[in-house]
């Protein structure tokens, strides 16, 4: 806490270019663009980097083949070059997956239909992927799949990401190019000097949220007690999302964003075998959903509900949401008779969706982003995680005026090439991969600071390193212990109580990485393990 208060007091003596709030993928692409171009700039988020939606996604990076049925062809074209770019600059982080859709005798779409909208899908991502199978092939592929009236399947290709590292990811891109940032940090207040936006006050909320939550799952983020402090910038970029209305309704009385919730639930890998992604229907409302395995496990998801819950008390899925997903497994793998008892994990996302004001429903809401100007206070939300890059793009021209800069898009690297370390000869291929991925430039110094002793999987299946929670200890500003499982590395979504009693050597690590005492490991165990079942297991 001592180097808290002095990062803060060094904060607060420094006149910034820019000031982004939120520490999701649009705040760290903000911050990525905005330091590569000399800009000196500071990140705060009141909670944990990528601890709102970024955390929270269907982990997906993909164009949207469903905007480009809704005739959202810009959207689609957009996506998909990014889509391209990240598969380039960040392998082994984003990987291409097949993605599967099956075809039923009488109903639509069918065959040729849908090979239309893919040869168009695949002409705006200038890739050539599409295949046809019959459909014995079809089930070969996914055994267990329901067969009554199936006539083939189309398949194309999009991608998979950690989503939180890919946060984590741009954000170490962007300080080694001199971002400063800093978590647990709430912004209270715009500050103005006449009618301009002239900088933020803000409340170091650290200490709030060491507490465990109420009964009602909230999070002490709004009450007094933590000290105030003041930073002055040129512009401040409002990047939190679903949050967005929140610091924007200081300046304007408008509600723009419709917040919605979309819920996933886990599987082990044997219960709901699938090595590629399904595309399908849900039998009750036709609504587009997937299954597909992403990090050793199955995941089916997702809803696609207005959101009405306070924003500060992390989303839940209900019981309506379990039962709808349940349904849509089983409609498709009906052997497999999936229940409440085969769930590993549950996480819900709040995504912040521009509404268009007319009652629509969720799911035909355009899930383009918005951009707006009050007085040096630029607010930026909606979108997709796809095209962050673009997103963050427009954000900054529209801080241009306030930073006396012209902002374009030179079309620079988000990630630097990661060169290539000397690998021990231990190290598979696909870990050598993975580890590429998501530590990039500090590839090198991981392998060089980490024991080869936790050069090993935590659990079986699992790709996840020993060696990687270390690492996040001690250099990824672990606050608490919900920090490093899910979100750090993704544990916490993968495991029964979110590993918490499955590794056996975590509370040496904290202790030695972060110096906390067996009464603080005790309190960070509750308080983790009370999250966890609150927010990522089944509803109570």
């Amino acid at each position: 806490m001592e180097s808290r208060e002095a990062m803060l007091a060094s904060v607060c003596a420094t006149r910034w270019d820019v000031v982004v709030i939120g520490g999701g993928i649009t705040g760290a692409g903000v911050a990525r663009e905005a330091v590569r171009r000399g800009l000196r700039t500071l990140l705060i988020d009141q909670a944990d980097y990528s601890w709102g939606t970024s955390s929270r996604s269907s982990k997906m990076v993909h164009g949207g083949i469903r905007y480009l049925s809704q005739g959202d062809i810009m959207l689609t074209w957009h996506s998909l070059s990014e889509r391209e770019r990240l598969l380039r600059e960040a392998p082994g982080l984003v990987s291409r997956m097949g993605y599967h859709f099956a075809h039923f005798r009488r109903r639509f779409p069918g065959r040729w239909l849908f090979q239309i909208l893919l040869t168009v899908y695949d002409l705006l991502a200038r890739v050539r992927d599409y295949r046809y199978f019959r459909s014995d092939s079809f089930l070969a592929r996914f055994p267990g799949h329901v067969a009554t009236d199936l006539t083939g399947a189309s398949r194309y290709t999009d991608a998979v990401v950690d989503d939180s590292r890919l946060v984590l990811r741009v954000l170490d891109e962007a300080d080694a190019d001199g971002l400063v940032r800093i978590n647990y940090v709430q912004a209270v207040e715009v500050l103005r000097d006449g009618q301009r936006v002239a900088g933020v006050r803000l409340r170091d909320v650290a200490d709030a949220m060491t507490a465990l939550p109420g009964a009602d799952g909230r999070h002490p983020l709004s009450e007094q007690g933590g000290a105030l402090h003041e930073v002055s910038a040129a512009c401040v970029i409002n990047a939190t999302g679903a949050w967005a209305d929140r610091l924007r309704g200081q300046l304007v009385s408008e509600v723009r964003v419709r917040p919605l919730r979309g819920s996933h639930l886990v599987f082990a890998a044997e219960r709901l075998p699938v090595t590629e992604a399904l595309l399908c229907h849900h039998p009750v409302d036709q609504r587009v959903m997937f299954i597909y395995p992403w990090e050793g496990r199955t995941i089916v998801g997702t809803t696609d509900l207005d959101h009405r819950d306070d924003l500060n008390v992390e989303a839940v899925l209900d019981q309506h949401e379990v039962d709808y997903l349940l349904a849509g497994a089983n409609a498709r793998f009906p052997q497999a008779r999936v229940s409440a008892e085969d769930v590993i994990a549950t996480w819900s996302g709040v995504r912040p969706i521009i509404a268009a004001g007319d009652g629509s429903d969720p799911s035909k809401e355009r899930r383009s982003h918005a951009v707006w100007d009050n007085d040096g206070l630029i607010t930026v939300t909606g979108g997709k995680l796809t095209t962050f890059r673009l997103i963050a793009l427009d954000a900054l021209k529209a801080a241009a005026r306030h930073l006396g800069r012209d902002i374009r898009d030179d079309g620079g690297l988000v990630f630097a090439p990661v060169p290539e370390p000397v690998w021990p000869a231990r190290i598979a291929l696909a870990d050598r991969e993975r580890l590429s991925g998501r530590y990039g430039r500090l590839l090198a110094d991981f392998l060089a600071q980490m024991p080869p002793a936790e050069w090993r999987p935590v659990h079986p299946g699992l790709g996840t390193w020993l060696a990687e929670l270390r690492w996040a200890c001690r250099h990824e500003q672990v606050v608490h212990l919900d920090d490093l499982l899910l979100r750090r590395v993704r544990l916490g979504l993968l495991l029964p109580e979110g590993g918490l009693d499955t590794i056996a050597e975590l509370d040496a690590i904290l202790a030695e990485e972060l110096g906390w005492d067996s009464e603080r490991i005790a309190d960070e165990r509750a308080r983790f393990r009370t999250l966890w079942r609150r927010n990522y297991g089944l509803p109570s």
